[in-house]
């Protein structure tokens, strides 16, 4: 019976073996289709975008590392074991303990054999494979035709050829002791090393074996230390970044001692391979580490402690130059321009009318704070949305150049509703639509923007371009569009017309197709959204539009770019683009100072992080553009002389475009950009001082200040800002890019000390940047005279007796006060700073107004309705110049035109009514106009500025309406 029952079970077991080994081999095919799928979706993208060359080079560099990896790691290892086993002694008299390892062991020795190299070749080929960046830049390294002052080597060496060598050299070392290990472990588990008593046996063979790869690896150290002479001009001291007096005087040359001393004890075992004696190798290593402590920690110690400590001044001086000069070519920021700034602080009359281009430029819309007034004015449907942040930009209008607060109306999903379905999400709210621009200068006399392009359809002064916006910031995060169904368009373009929407079918070529079922299949695994392979509403002619984001798409195609956290939308040539501007950035370029580039570039730190984020080298190498409509990426080579763009360019050639292919109009919208101002501010804020005697001293160190508009216990510093001005000594205001600096150090006062700017126009001729451009401008303010920082001048705002009684008739009410962007300018002699005031209600749809501007020079403040008033009684009732809102009194409506008929839609909320025909009547019209004064004049005794702004209102309405019967 039991023999039945055992009959039974192993059948049993045969059959259930079949179906574990399908069980198992579907399950592998289904991961390998997963995985294959992943890697098909990235080749379609990358094929329809152009960049194919990008993922296929990136793959094949890949492969060919963890290969090289695997071969590199597991062959020696492999080998080693394979020596160790196969010269052991065969007659070997082992102990009790080892026999029963043996025995324990030996059933898994082959697979152990071929297991271990497996094993180790796997982790060898992974972390080779990370490493393909470094390998392709050492191959393809470009000169830089600028030496290192110690070695007198091309600083190539540092920025593409050491990092590779310390690479190959761990992992050479990592191969070497792993085969020494496993040879170890081997010889000993199988009698070919005894401990007999005290006494240590050693074969012949194990002896060859041990003896060589020691004398391998302790040569390996050798090159390490002589390479890590080098390691000194990049590696960060107490003092400067790179070779200091004690590296130069005794690290350089210790370690060179070391690497003699390593190399001659590599000899020694080599030696000992042959002759078989042990204490030679023995002895040289000890003598090895007595130097690596004497000579290699000691003697520095010595040196610095004693000899360079009491002289530090003296002695550091030349490598405190170097390290100046080379951490300033570094960064960009060797051939600042300064100007010693002897600023005045008397608010004299007429003194801004030299500077009257500059005073018509100021920009009183805060792109910070008026996202909410662009929102209720422009948005007209809630499945509409604004950045929380707006940009700024610049267009050419009638001749003059306008700054703008620009915005691009872009498709939220989640202000539909909560339950939209599959074909809602994926086919019909697909994309967003128009772009909205705001003069940067200009106010309507209820404190709106006053816009040069709006509405939708979109109508303006930027002329005609195409407005929609299928790839944006917050775009979805995948639409099906272009495969119209019956000729049927279903993509949602804008709210109009008699039936509420208007739709349409997308004709671009911005993603790949789903042409055939595998397509979808791979796409339907890709989103995990079985609709893609079902639903007849995609069709051949289908496109699936994903990786919307501009940020994210030029890093895809342009891996080796550190890019910009500001990106912007510009009318150009017909179309919306997202204009990107691209580093190049490096951690080891010799003498040059290190920089947290996540702690420079943040208003505030810990906001960002970075692949690279210790950097001491920084280019602003390339501009992308983003395509709003179809996505296509271009890039251009801003700066075709920086050796790390020309390396890259080498490893994917083609994919970056000359600046000869720039068009003009592109040209004109390009800028400098942000973070790598704030990164040079961050350099600036002590490398300003070149002298290297006056830098030891710290006597002249600055920092930026603090934001003012920072809540209280905040350390966010004040972020620069661009204004179209002219900089003291120029013959023309500039679109720039400028930050303030006040004194560092500790216990420091808030006195301005400097002002930097860079010139951000590149002008709009095709293909040529404008010589002007990224000039550096430093303005050194007198240390005799005090002139206001921004937190002083902040203080004094808020502190003003009068401007604080107007603050808090403001504030009465429902409503809150905002302080907007605080900008410096040097005007008129001196410093001017800028204000503006917007008041809000409390109100569920309320949104900031502006209604009074800050302005102040010296001691002097002023607190007027408009810019133009607060200069005027700044500067003794006449500051000699305009600025852009002198005509806000007779500003005309700037109610958005709405959409013919929005219906009710899904937004729920109420399009800005255009004002009603006015009273035929004049004397009716008056007397309205003579009740709302009367109003408004109660209401400010009473304080209530509620009743006091919609008197106010009223009595611009009832104006409006008796000019336009006295004019008609």
């Amino acid at each position: 019976m039991s023999s039945a029952t055992a009959r039974s079970s192993n059948a049993g077991r045969k059959n259930r073996a079949p179906l574990a080994i399908t069980l198992i081999s579907v399950g592998v095919l289904v991961v390998l289709f997963f995985i294959f799928a992943s890697f098909y979706s990235d080749f379609l993208w990358f094929q329809q975008l152009g960049y194919t060359s990008v993922l296929t080079t990136q793959w094949i560099a890949t492969v060919v590392m963890f290969v090289i990896g695997f071969i590199a790691m597991s062959v020696p290892v492999w080998g080693a074991l394979q020596l160790a086993y196969r010269l052991r002694p065969v007659y070997a008299k082992l102990n009790s303990q080892l026999d029963r390892y043996q025995e324990l062991i030996e059933p898994l020795r082959r697979l152990g054999m071929w297991g271990i190299p497996i094993l180790l070749g796997l982790f060898a080929g992974f972390s080779a494979a990370t490493s393909w960046e470094t390998v392709l830049m050492w191959l393809n390294a470009t000169p830089t035709g600028q030496t290192d002052p110690q070695f007198g080597l091309d600083a190539s060496f540092y920025l593409f050829s050491l990092p590779f060598y310390r690479e190959v050299l761990a992992f050479a070392s990592a191969v070497i002791l792993l085969s020494l290990i496993c040879t170890v472990a081997v010889t000993f588990l199988y009698g070919s090393i005894q401990l007999l008593g005290r006494e240590l046996r050693i074969s012949k063979a194990a002896r060859i074996q041990i003896a060589v790869l020691a004398g391998v690896y302790l040569l390996i150290q050798a090159v390490s230390v002589w390479v890590d002479q080098y390691l000194t001009l990049t590696e960060t001291g107490s003092l400067i970044t790179g070779a200091s007096y004690t590296d130069v005087n005794a690290t350089i040359p210790t370690r060179a001692i070391l690497a003699g001393i390593a190399l001659f004890v590599a000899i020694l075992f080599f030696v000992t391979a042959f002759i078989g004696r042990w204490r030679l190798p023995i002895v040289g290593t000890a003598l090895l580490l007595v130097s690596a402590l004497l000579i290699g920690s000691a003697y520095p110690w010595v040196i610095q402690r004693f000899q360079v400590e009491p002289n530090e001044r003296a002695l550091e001086q030349p490598y405190i130059e170097r390290n100046i000069d080379m951490t300033r070519d570094a960064y960009g920021v060797s051939d600042v321009k300064e100007v010693d700034y002897d600023a005045t602080t008397d608010a004299e009359s007429g003194a801004l009318r030299s500077d009257a281009e500059t005073t018509a430029s100021i920009r009183i819309m805060d792109p910070d704070l008026i996202s909410a007034t662009v929102t209720q004015l422009e948005r007209f449907k809630t499945y509409y949305q604004f950045a929380p942040e707006l940009d700024v930009d610049r267009y050419t209008i009638d001749g003059e150049v306008q700054d703008a607060v620009v915005a691009v109306r872009e498709m939220n999903q989640d202000g539909v509703k909560d339950d939209l379905s599959w074909f809602n999400s994926s086919l019909v709210y697909t994309h967003g639509y128009g772009l909205v621009a705001a003069y940067g200068n200009q106010r309507s006399s209820d404190g709106e923007p006053v816009f040069m392009q709006s509405g939708i359809p979109s109508t303006g002064v930027l002329g005609d371009f195409e407005p929609r916006v299928y790839f944006g910031e917050n775009s979805p995060t995948y639409s099906i569009v272009g495969g119209s169904t019956g000729g049927k368009d279903v993509e949602l373009d804008y709210p109009s017309g008699e039936s509420g929407e208007t739709y349409t079918t997308y004709e671009g070529n911005g993603g790949p197709k789903l042409d055939n079922v595998f397509n979808k299949l791979v796409y339907a695994l890709k989103f995990q959204s079985e609709q893609i392979f079902l639903s007849d509403n995609v069709t051949s002619d289908s496109q699936i539009l994903y990786d919307r984001d501009p940020r994210q798409r030029v890093q895809k195609v342009a891996p080796y770019l550190t890019l910009d956290s500001d990106v912007y939308p510009s009318v150009v040539d017909g179309r919306i683009v997202w204009i990107v501007d691209g580093y190049t950035t490096s951690n080891s370029f010799p003498y040059s100072k290190t920089t947290s580039l996540s702690s420079a570039i943040s208003n505030e730190e810990g906001n960002q992080s970075f692949l690279l984020d210790d950097i001491n080298y920084m280019r602003n190498s390339v501009k992308a553009t983003v395509d709003a409509y179809d996505g296509s990426v271009t890039l251009y080579a801003w700066d075709d002389k920086d050796p790390i763009l020309q390396t890259w360019q080498k490893i994917f050639p083609s994919t970056v475009k000359p600046i000869s292919e720039m068009s003009g109009e592109l040209m004109s919208h390009v800028r400098y950009p942000e973070d790598l101002f704030k990164v040079q501010r961050d350099v600036l804020q002590r490398y300003h001082v070149t002298d290297p005697n006056k830098w030891y001293s710290d006597s002249d160190l600055w920092k930026t200040p603090a934001d003012p508009q920072a809540q209280e216990g905040s350390n966010a510093l004040q972020p620069p800002y661009y204004l179209s001005m002219q900089m003291p000594g120029e013959d023309h205001p500039a679109y720039s890019l400028y930050s303030t600096f006040i004194p560092g150090g500790g216990g420091a006062s808030s006195v301005l000390a400097g002002y930097l700017s860079a010139n951000s126009n590149a002008g709009s001729e095709s293909g040529t940047v404008a010589d002007s451009y990224g000039t550096l401008t430093m303005l050194r303010l007198p240390k005799d005279t005090t002139v206001p920082g921004p937190g002083q001048v902040q203080n004094a705002f808020n502190s003003d007796p009068q401007v604080s009684n107007l603050i808090n008739i403001l504030k009465r009410g429902q409503t809150e006060v905002l302080n907007g962007n605080l900008l410096t300018l040097p005007v008129g002699g001196g410093l001017l700073y800028v204000q503006p005031v917007y008041v809000q209600s409390t109100g569920e749809t309320s949104y900031p107004l502006l209604q009074k501007v800050l302005v102040a020079f010296g001691d002097k403040i002023a607190f007027e309705d408009t810019l133009d008033e607060a200069l005027d009684k700044l500067f003794g009732g006449d500051s000699g110049a305009e600025a852009g809102d002198q005509n806000v009194a007779d500003g005309e409506s700037n109610t958005p035109t709405p959409p013919e008929d929005t219906g009710d839609g899904d937004s729920g909320e109420q399009t800005p009514d255009t004002p009603e025909a006015p009273s035929a009547d004049l004397a009716e019209v008056l007397a309205e106009a003579q009740q709302a004064m009367q109003d408004k004049q109660a209401a400010m005794e009473a304080g209530d500025w509620a009743a006091y702004g919609e008197a106010d209102k009223r009595l611009n309405d009832a104006i409006s309406k008796a000019l336009e019967l006295i004019n008609g």
